[in-house]
C-alpha cells in the first residue's frame, strides 16, 4: 500500500486524543454524534474508505463486504473482540482485518471483582435503600450478604483476562479452578495456584461462583445452557464479563426468579441493548451497560493500537494485530 494519506471513516466517537492524533496522520471521517450507523451507512463508508475503524456495535456481514466496492483495504477494529465481523468473508474479498488485544484485560478483571463483590455483597440493594431515603440505621440481620474468602470461583475461559480474573481472585482469598479450551501450562497454573478441570459439567456443579471469560465463537454459543445452568447448585452466582450470548439468558433468566440459582452479575447481554425485563426486576441480579472496558486509559490504548495497526499498513507492511479467520 503506498504512503500516501490513507482515507478513514471512524464509526463512532472515540476519546479526543485518538481522534486528534487520528486528524494528523490520514484523511479521517470522524462522527459528530455517537449513534451508531445504519447498515446503509456502514455499506457507503466502506464504499468511500481505505480504512474502515468500526466498534462492536458495527455488524459486518458478507453480503455487506461484497456491496462494499473494491476501494476497502482494511478494517481496523476498536475493540479486541471481532465476532461481528466477518473475518472469512474479508480475507476472501482481499481485506485485511485487525483489532486491539490485551489492551482491556485488567479493566475487565477489576470489573470481574466488582460484579462478584456487588452480588455477593447485596451492594445495589444497599445503594438503592440509601438513595431512597429508607435506610433506618443499622440492624445486626439487615441485607446480610455471603463472604466471598474460601469460596470456589470456577472460571470458563482461561486467556488473558481469565488469569487477571484469577490474579484478583487468589487475592480475596478465593479458590480458583477453571475450564479452557486447552490446559494452561503447568507453571502457569502453580503461580495462579488454579485447578484444571476437563469437564465443564463437572466443574460448573461444584462452584460457589461462576465467571465467564470466553469469547463467542459457535462453539461458544449457549455453552451455558438450560441444562448445564442446572447443574449448578442453588446457591450459586454467575458472572458474565464476556460475551452474553455465551449464556441462555432466558434459561437464566427463570432460574434467577425461581430461586434455582442465587444471583448473577451482567455486564453483556444475549440480545445487546434488549434486555429481558424480567430480568431487570430481580433484586439478586446486577446489571451494567457493558462497562467492562470503560476506562478512559483502556479507550485511549485501543485508540493507539488501531492507530499503529493502519500506520503499519499504510506503511506497506501487515498490521502487528492482524486477525486470521478462525484466530478467536
Amino acid at each position: 500500500m503506498p504512503s500516501d494519506r490513507l482515507s478513514v471513516v471512524v464509526t463512532r466517537r472515540l476519546p479526543e486524543v485518538v481522534e486528534t492524533r487520528m486528524k494528523e496522520l490520514f484523511d479521517v471521517e470522524l462522527r459528530d454524534d455517537d449513534t451508531p450507523l445504519s447498515r446503509e451507512q456502514l455499506i457507503d463508508a466502506m464504499k468511500s474508505a481505505d480504512v474502515l475503524v468500526p466498534t462492536l456495535t458495527d455488524q459486518i456481514d458478507s453480503g455487506m463486504l461484497a456491496a462494499a466496492g473494491d476501494k476497502l483495504k482494511l478494517i481496523a477494529n476498536y475493540g479486541a473482540g471481532i465476532d461481528h465481523v466477518d473475518v472469512q468473508t474479508a480475507r476472501q474479498r482481499g481485506v485485511l482485518v485487525s483489532n486491539t488485544p490485551g489492551v482491556v484485560t485488567d479493566d475487565t478483571a477489576d470489573m470481574t471483582m466488582a460484579l462478584i463483590l456487588g452480588v455477593t455483597r447485596r451492594i445495589p440493594e444497599g445503594l438503592s435503600v440509601m438513595q431512597s431515603g429508607d435506610w433506618a440505621g443499622w440492624a445486626p440481620t439487615a441485607l446480610l450478604g455471603g463472604r466471598v474468602g474460601g469460596r470456589r470461583l470456577g472460571i470458563l475461559g482461561m486467556g488473558q483476562i481469565g488469569q487477571a480474573v484469577a490474579l484478583r481472585a487468589r487475592a480475596f482469598g478465593m479458590q480458583v479452578h477453571y475450564h479452557n479450551r486447552k490446559r494452561l501450562r503447568q507453571s502457569v497454573e502453580e503461580s495462579l495456584e488454579a485447578t484444571y478441570w476437563e469437564s465443564l459439567d463437572q466443574m460448573v456443579a461444584r462452584m460457589d461462583i461462576l465467571s465467564i471469560n470466553c469469547p463467542h465463537t459457535p462453539s461458544t454459543f449457549h455453552l451455558m445452557n438450560a441444562r448445564r445452568l442446572k447443574l449448578m447448585k442453588p446457591s450459586a452466582v454467575i458472572v458474565n464479563t464476556s460475551r452474553g450470548e455465551v449464556i441462555d439468558e432466558n434459561a437464566l433468566t427463570r432460574m434467577l426468579r425461581s430461586g434455582e440459582l442465587a444471583g448473577a452479575g451482567l455486564d453483556v447481554f444475549e440480545r445487546g441493548a434488549e434486555i429481558n425485563p424480567r430480568l431487570r426486576e430481580l433484586k439478586n441480579v446486577v446489571l451494567l451497560p457493558h462497562m467492562g472496558s470503560a476506562t478512559l486509559e483502556g479507550r485511549i490504548e485501543m485508540g493507539e493500537k488501531v492507530i499503529i495497526n493502519i500506520k503499519t499498513f499504510a506503511d506497506g507492511h501487515r498490521p502487528p494485530d492482524q486477525v486470521l479467520p478462525g484466530m478467536l
